[in-house]
């Protein structure tokens, strides 16, 4: 904080975390310079939570006629493991709104159950209103899409499962 403004600052953050809110943000970030040596450089966070769904119902009506000829063990483990620290989740590489379709309406790049190639476009992240899109990082199998269409992500959260 600055050295003759402390009061002054204090009620600059309290400003900008009002406006995180109101405007429905994730991240602001601010740098206020007072003189030579004096400034203040303030970013606030707020924590979205992340929200898992199945896409395809049809795949999870499957999966238990499958579990009987499995061993019961690793059954149980997937079902209550954290999706970021599945060997195969694919991450969020920067904070955005995911969209699992190259527009509006158009079918998705995948969904659960398709075989994906290496490099292949598996979703789109828009920031900071650029449109990046998001790479399989190995081939595979989609097991599990962990977002819906149009959902804020974080940094690091798990996108997807692919095995």
């Amino acid at each position: 904080m600055s050295k003759n403004n402390t009061e002054a600052d204090v009620a600059f953050i309290q400003a900008l975390a009002e406006l995180l809110n109101s405007n429905e943000l994730t991240e602001l970030s601010v740098k206020r310079e007072y003189g030579e040596d004096d400034s203040l450089e303030v970013r606030v966070v707020k924590q979205a939570n992340i929200v898992t769904t199945q896409v395809a119902a049809a795949p999870m009506m499957a999966a238990p006629m499958a579990a009987p000829m499995m061993s019961s063990a690793p059954a149980a483990s997937p079902a209550i493991e954290d999706p970021a620290q599945h060997p195969g989740a694919v991450t969020s590489p920067m904070v955005g709104t995911a969209y699992l379709a190259p527009e509006p309406g158009a079918t998705p790049f995948v969904t659960v159950g398709a075989t994906v190639a290496e490099g292949q476009t598996v979703l789109i992240i828009e920031a900071m209103k650029t449109m990046n899109h998001i790479p399989a990082p190995r081939a595979g199998t989609v097991k599990r899409v962990l977002v819906s269409d149009g959902t804020a992500v974080e940094y690091g959260a798990p996108l997807m499962i692919i095995e």
